[in-house]
């Protein structure tokens, strides 16, 4: 029985301040571009606004890139066009600088944090900041077995829970959050359609690498038996994460809902994190409000999630890769809302005429005032 009540932040989680943003609103009603004429950077300077309670807006100074990384037991299966177990892989590459997120976040000036939940390979092979939080070595085989137990689900969520504070104590002002996993995409897939009541090719993509049609199959019916399993535990989520997610699924989950509590804004970037967000949606129904989704990575999974939450991304690249390459994409954008939201002048105040104010300059005399001329006089 897990010590953890999820209840508790329907409570902790208080929605963007609405009279903050109202004044936004006046603020860009007074503002020399028309409201409206900057499309959604409007509405994403209001946001800010309400997020941060302040008017005008304040810079995003420093954002923030936050991986959790794991490998997932359902790779074995052929789902992935990466190979099972090589996650670990992936976040020496990201920490080489050699990746997508790698080279963005540097021309950025943004910092990146790995955090590995469950990557299959020796903990001593990467940094001590980046293992520090694992719970396992490797996610279970979720079409056939749990994922993890419920104690590690509920350490993994702890751990995403204390990442969240720690960033939120250190003064980041906005978080990209993405995942480095492999396999990750189908268990995102088991949650979006458990939650969402729909069937597995509904929700199956073919991940960042594009998997084939054979590769496609599997992912399709791995995600299938996956679901049988999901459905009898939908009205406990962290028992779904532990039964169907994997311990970076559920330190993702317990991130946003944390980053909510403690008001920090996060971006979301690709499908892995937009289930947890729907996971989160069902914990704290207030929660979605402090996320953005950055762009559509194509995946129909994301699409559902997003959809579901009501969230429309920001952008449309066509980016599938992950890792937060997306997510940093729209980090301009948001930038860009703040700064036009702040620093654009405001309309100057029309000029009041004094009441008794006279004729103006250059008006005619009237007629019947017309100035008269002297009497001459005597030429003597």
């Amino acid at each position: 029985m897990s010590s953890l009540n999820l209840d508790d932040f329907t409570d902790l989680i208080e929605r963007p301040d609405g009279g903050v943003r109202r004044d936004a609103e006046a603020r860009r009603e007074r503002q020399i571009v028309p409201p409206g004429a900057l499309g959604r950077l409007d509405d994403l300077g209001e946001w800010l606004a309400a997020a941060q309670s302040a008017v005008p807006v304040r810079p995003i100074e420093q954002p923030r890139v936050v991986l959790f990384a794991g490998d997932h037991g359902v790779a074995e299966l052929g789902v992935s066009a990466r190979e099972a177990g090589s996650a670990g892989e992936l976040v020496r590459e990201i920490l080489d600088g050699g990746r997508p997120v790698s080279v963005l976040a540097r021309r950025l000036g943004v910092s990146v944090r790995v955090v590995d939940m469950a990557l299959d390979c020796d903990p001593e092979s990467l940094p001590e900041a980046v293992v520090r939080h694992r719970v396992r070595r490797g996610s279970g085989r979720i079409d056939v077995e749990d994922a993890l137990s419920l104690e590690e689900a509920e350490a993994a969520f702890r751990a995403g829970v204390a990442v969240a504070d720690e960033e939120a104590d250190s003064g980041t002002d906005l978080v990209v959050l993405g995942d480095a996993s492999v396999g990750g995409t189908t268990a995102a897939g088991v949650l979006v359609a458990a939650l969402c009541g729909t069937d597995a090719s509904v929700v199956t993509g073919r991940g960042g690498l594009a998997i084939d049609d054979l590769a496609w199959m599997r992912k399709c019916a791995a995600i299938r038996d996956a679901l049988r399993r999901a459905r009898p535990v939908l009205g406990d989520q962290l028992q779904l994460l532990a039964t169907v997610g994997g311990a970076d699924l559920a330190a993702i989950t317990g991130f946003l809902l944390q980053s909510a509590v403690r008001k920090v804004p996060v971006v979301l970037d690709g499908v892995v994190v937009a289930a947890c967000a729907l996971v989160g949606q069902r914990i704290a129904f207030r929660a979605p409000d402090w996320w953005l989704a950055a762009h559509n990575s194509g995946e129909p999974g994301q699409a559902k999630a997003l959809d579901r939450m009501a969230l429309e991304p920001l952008l449309d690249p066509g980016v599938k890769v992950g890792e937060g390459a997306g997510g940093l994409l729209a980090l301009p954008m948001v930038q860009a809302a703040a700064a036009l939201a702040a620093e654009l002048p405001e309309k100057p105040e029309p000029s009041e005429k004094p009441d008794d104010a006279e004729t103006s300059v250059g008006s005619e005399t009237p007629a019947d005032e017309k100035p008269t001329s002297e009497p001459e006089g005597d030429s003597s």
